[in-house]
C-alpha cells in the first residue's frame, strides 16, 4: 500500500509514567472550586477523544481508499486499517458518558486520573488511565493502611461531559494541609442513588476486595464467594471486561461465556459490560443454551429436581433407543419371486444391534441399513442359497422401497421430538424403569407434555443433542483477514458493529476461552454438563452463595461442577460487605435464616436508612388491596423502582397492583441477581414451603433501602 495510517492511539497507557501536570492544591478550596478544576480536565480529555476520533475515522477512510489491493500481504494490511480504525470509533463512542471518573494524588504530588479507556495527549503522554490497567489499581487497591503512595482518592461524577460532583477519600492525613477533601465518601453516595431497573457497572466504587477478585488471573478457576448484595455478580462482569482488556486477542477471537440463571436477570445484567466498552461477551441464560429455545417456564420444584438430577442421564439414553412413534413394525419386500419379511420382533434385534456399534442414532443410519440387510439375508439364504451376499447387498439395498422403509424406520430424530417422547407415561415409564418412582415418573410426563420448554428441560434437550449425534452449525471464530476480495473491507468493520445488536456465537459454540457463571449455587447437575461442553479449554469463574441455594442437593452438583470444570490452578475470593441492604434489612433477613439455614454467610451492611421493616399479616381475600396499599407507600417512598416478589400461583391476583412503570411483580426464582429500592414481600411463608428457604432469603434481601412483608393466615 502506497499510504499507511499512523497510530490511532494507545489502548494500554500504563508502561510510562501515567502523572500529569494540573494546578497546585488549594486545601481551602471549596467543592464549586474543585468541580471547576475537574471540569477543565474533563473538557481536556473530551476535546482530545473528539480528535482522535476523527483521526480513526481518516484511518478508515485511508483504508477504503486501497479497496483495489490484490496481494495478500496488502490485503491483510488494508482490513487492519480498517478493523482497527473501527474498534476504535466503537470504543470512543461507547466510552462517552461519564469518561472520566477518578483521580490519585499522590505523596510526591504527581497527579493521576482514570477513566473508562485509556487516552493519550498531542505528545503521546498518558492522559487518562483506562481503569484495567496496572497503574489504576491504587485507585481500588489504596487504604489508609495500605496508602501505595496514595494521598487522596477522589471520585468524579458527571453527566454527559458536565462534572457535577467530586467526593474524596484522605488516606494521608499529613496531607489534609495541602489537599482539600470534599464530599461524604463517594461509595455511600452511590449506594444511596436509586435504582433504574438496570445494572450499574461500579467501575468508580470498586472497593479492594472486589477488585482483587476482578483482576484475578484469567486461567484455573476463579472463585467469588459471598453473602447477599457484595457485588459478586457485578465484579463478575467486570472481570470480563478486564479479562478483554489484558489480553484481548485470546478473549475476544475464542469469546468469553457469561451465563445466569434467567432472561430476567440477564436483562437487568446487559449493559453492564456495553457500558464499559465490551460488546464481544456472549450472555445467556440457562435457559437460552439450546440454540432457538428461550424457555422461561419454571417447573415445580419436585419436577425440576428430577429433570436437574444426573437420574436423568440413564432415562435419556434409554429413549433414544426406543423405537420412534410411528416407524413401521413390519418389513415385507419381494426378491427373486419370493415374499420376504421381518416382524416386529426381529426388526428390534436389529435395532438393538445396530446400537450395539454405534451409540448415536443420527449418525448411524448406514448401520441401520446394514442390519436389516443382515437380518433379511438370513431369511433369503435358506431359499436362494445360491445367491452372493455381496450382490443381494446391492441389489435389495439400493432399491427405492427398501430405502423409503430405511428412512421411516430409522429416521433422523431432533432433541425436542425425543423429549416429547417422554410425555408419553408408558414410553417414559419403560426409559425410567429402575430409576424413578411412579409419582415422579407421572409428574414428569405431565411437565414435558406442557407446550413450551422449562427452564430445565433445556439441559435434557442438550444431552440429547449429544446423544442423539446432532451437531450444531460449524462455528467461526471472527477474524480481521480473507483473501476473498474487496468485500472484507466492508465486512470486518460491519462485524464489529453487528456484536452490538445480536450474540456473537450461538448457544452450541463450544470453544469459549473464559466461562463466567453466575448463581452458581442454583446450577443442576445437568446443567453443570452443559456447561462443561462449552468451555472444556477455558478458564472460569464462579460465582455463588450456597445458602441461597434452590437446588436440594448440593453435593450431587458440586461434584458435577467439579466434572465440568477442567483442571487447573483454583483462585478463592471472599466478598465480605453488603452494599445492597440496609442494616435494618439486612439484619432483619439475618434474624430470619439463622434458625433456617446453614452454612449462613452473613456479611457486614455498610449502611443505614433509618427505615425498620414493615410487617403485615392479612387473611387470604385481603392480599391484593394490602400488597396495593404497600406498593402505594413504597412509590411515595423511593424515587427509583418496587419489586413485588409473591408465589407464581399468586401472580395473577397480584398483577393488578402493577400501575405503575416504577413496579416490577416477578416470581422468587426470577428475582434471583436482582434488587429494588423497594420490596414487597408476599406470603413469604409460601415461597419457603414452594422453593426453600434459601429462596426466600434471598427475596428478604432485593430491597435497598424498604422492605416491607405481607402474610397471610
Amino acid at each position: 500500500m502506497s499510504e499507511k495510517p499512523g497510530p490511532v492511539d494507545v489502548e494500554h497507557p500504563q508502561d510510562a509514567d501515567t502523572s500529569h501536570a494540573v494546578p497546585a492544591p488549594d486545601p481551602a478550596n471549596t467543592s464549586e472550586q474543585e468541580v471547576a478544576i475537574e471540569q477543565e480536565f474533563v473538557d481536556r480529555v473530551y476535546d482530545r477523544v473528539e480528535v482522535l476520533r476523527a483521526d480513526a475515522e481518516t484511518h478508515r477512510q485511508a483504508g477504503f481508499a486501497h479497496r483495489d489491493a490484490t496481494v495478500p500481504g496488502a490485503q491483510f494490511e488494508r482490513d487492519v486499517f480498517v478493523y482497527r480504525a473501527a474498534r476504535r470509533i466503537a470504543d470512543l463512542d461507547s466510552q462517552h458518558e461519564g469518561l472520566v471518573f477518578g483521580r490519585l494524588d499522590f505523596e510526591d504530588g504527581r497527579v493521576r486520573h482514570i477513566g473508562r479507556l485509556g487516552v493519550r495527549d498531542e505528545e503521546y503522554r498518558p492522559l487518562l488511565v483506562d481503569w484495567r490497567a496496572p497503574a489504576a489499581a491504587p485507585f481500588y487497591q489504596a487504604t489508609a493502611v495500605d496508602r501505595q503512595e496514595v494521598a487522596r482518592r477522589r471520585v468524579i461524577r458527571s453527566f454527559g461531559r458536565t462534572v457535577e460532583e467530586v467526593s474524596d477519600d484522605l488516606l494521608d492525613e499529613d496531607a489534609a494541609d495541602r489537599l482539600p477533601v470534599i464530599g461524604d465518601g463517594a461509595l455511600m453516595a452511590a449506594l444511596g442513588r436509586k435504582r433504574t431497573g438496570r445494572m450499574r457497572d461500579i467501575v468508580a466504587t470498586i472497593q479492594s476486595e472486589q477488585d482483587a477478585a476482578i483482576r484475578a488471573p484469567g486461567r484455573g478457576a476463579t472463585l467469588i464467594t459471598g453473602g447477599p448484595g457484595t457485588g459478586k455478580t457485578v465484579v463478575a462482569l467486570h472481570r470480563a471486561a478486564y479479562l478483554l482488556y489484558q489480553d484481548r486477542s485470546r478473549y475476544e477471537a475464542a469469546g468469553i461465556l457469561v451465563v445466569g440463571p434467567s432472561a430476567v436477570f440477564m436483562r437487568y445484567i446487559g449493559r453492564v459490560l456495553p457500558s464499559l466498552g465490551e460488546e464481544t461477551a456472549a450472555l445467556y441464560s440457562l435457559g437460552e443454551l439450546y440454540a432457538g429455545v428461550e424457555a422461561t417456564r419454571q417447573d415445580r420444584p419436585e419436577v425440576a429436581a428430577v429433570k436437574g438430577g444426573t437420574v436423568m442421564l440413564p432415562v435419556l439414553r434409554r429413549l433414544v433407543r426406543q423405537t420412534p412413534p410411528g416407524a413401521p413394525d413390519e418389513l415385507r419386500l419381494t426378491y427373486k419371486g419370493e415374499v420376504f419379511r421381518l416382524d416386529a420382533a426381529e426388526l428390534a434385534a436389529a435395532r438393538a444391534r445396530v446400537f450395539e456399534k454405534e451409540q448415536r442414532p443420527n449418525l448411524a443410519k448406514t448401520e441401520a441399513g446394514r442390519a436389516l440387510l443382515v437380518a433379511l439375508w438370513r431369511k433369503v439364504k435358506p431359499v436362494i442359497p445360491e445367491i452372493e451376499p455381496a450382490k443381494f447387498s446391492r441389489e435389495l439395498g439400493s432399491r427405492g422401497e427398501f430405502l423409503a422403509f430405511l428412512d421411516h424406520w430409522w429416521p433422523d430424530l431432533d432433541p425436542a421430538e425425543v423429549l416429547g417422547w417422554g410425555a408419553d407415561p408408558n414410553r417414559l415409564a419403560s426409559a425410567a424403569e429402575g430409576h424413578l418412582k411412579r409419582h415422579s415418573i407421572e409428574a414428569l410426563a405431565e411437565s414435558l407434555g406442557e407446550p413450551d420448554f422449562s427452564i430445565p428441560d433445556v439441559a435434557l434437550l442438550d444431552e440429547l443433542r449429544v446423544l442423539l449425534g446432532v451437531k450444531p452449525e460449524p462455528q467461526h471464530r471472527e477474524r480481521i483477514r480473507t483473501w476473498s476480495g474487496v468485500e472484507e473491507v466492508s465486512t470486518t468493520q460491519d462485524r464489529y458493529y453487528e456484536r452490538t445488536e445480536r450474540q456473537p456465537r450461538d448457544a452450541f459454540y463450544e470453544d469459549y476461552a473464559h466461562v463466567i457463571v453466575d448463581e452458581a449455587q442454583d446450577v443442576s447437575p445437568m446443567q453443570w454438563r452443559a456447561l462443561g461442553r462449552r468451555g472444556g479449554a477455558a478458564g472460569w469463574t464462579i460465582v455463588g452463595d450456597q445458602a441461597q441455594s434452590s437446588w436440594p442437593r448440593p453435593k450431587e452438583s458440586a461434584a458435577a461442577r467439579k466434572r465440568a470444570v477442567p483442571r487447573g490452578r483454583i483462585h478463592e475470593f471472599h466478598l465480605t460487605k453488603n452494599y445492597r441492604n440496609s442494616k435494618e434489612v439486612f439484619e432483619y433477613a439475618a434474624e430470619w435464616a439463622k434458625p433456617r439455614l446453614d452454612p449462613l454467610d452473613l456479611p457486614e451492611a455498610v449502611r443505614e436508612t433509618g427505615v425498620e421493616v414493615a410487617e403485615r399479616t392479612v387473611a387470604t381475600d385481603a392480599l391484593l388491596p394490602e400488597v396495593a396499599g404497600a406498593v402505594a407507600e413504597a412509590l411515595d417512598a423511593v424515587e427509583g423502582t418496587v419489586g413485588i416478589i409473591a408465589p407464581y400461583d399468586r401472580h395473577g391476583e397480584l398483577s393488578a397492583a402493577v400501575n405503575d412503570d416504577r413496579v416490577t411483580l416477578v416470581g422468587p426464582l426470577e428475582s434471583k441477581g436482582l434488587e429494588w429500592d423497594a420490596v414487597i414481600a408476599a406470603d413469604l411463608e409460601g415461597i419457603a414451603t414452594g422453593h426453600g428457604p434459601g429462596v426466600a432469603y434471598v427475596v428478604l434481601t432485593r430491597a435497598t433501602q424498604r422492605l416491607t412483608r405481607v402474610d397471610v393466615v
